[in-house]
């Protein structure tokens, strides 16, 4: 079912790292409103992530990215790490995690992450990559505890972009 079959024919949404963290987590986190909002909420860590593509089409048009906004889920009630885990597998970091900039300043970094089929430590490496985005501080010079998560496939399905806010 398509949810936001609204938008214009011919309608493409391709926005650039920068203005996902700048201009749609930024207002996200502010509760801000998106002129077209065209970004669902998901439960990131409920759904597979072959599952999700269904739950985001952007108008009718074929498409090889999806974008959603979600929760983060944490491992512990009391602790400061990150569930990544769903049903059928785990999401693992990998890499260092990089910056990104408006002009000259750091807005956010992104961490990039592996899909792993199975559980840890004997999971099975998949094609599905996530990349997750951070605000770097807020206006106070706090740091931001609110993500923007992209995901993608390596399979010829296309890209998944994740938008999550983290409470």
């Amino acid at each position: 079912m398509n949810t936001f079959s609204h938008v214009p024919p011919g309608f493409r949404f391709h926005p650039t790292d920068e203005e996902l963290v700048n201009y749609y987590l930024r207002k996200k986190i502010a509760s801000k409103k998106i002129d077209l909002d065209v970004i669902k909420d998901v439960d990131l860590y409920k759904i597979e992530p072959w599952d999700l593509q269904e739950l985001c089409r952007i108008g009718s048009e074929e498409q090889n990215e999806w974008y959603f906004f979600s929760h983060k889920d944490k491992k512990y009630p009391t602790g400061t790490r990150t569930n990544r885990a769903t049903k059928a597998g785990f999401w693992k970091a990998t890499g260092r995690d990089k910056p990104i900039y408006s002009r000259l300043s750091l807005i956010g970094m992104r961490k990039t992450l592996v899909f792993y089929k199975g559980r840890a430590p004997n999971g099975q490496k998949s094609d599905w990559i996530m990349h997750e985005y951070r605000l770097e501080t807020n206006e106070n010079g706090t740091p931001q505890v609110s993500i923007y998560v992209r995901i993608r496939s390596n399979l010829e399905m296309g890209v998944l972009n994740f938008v999550c806010v983290y409470n």
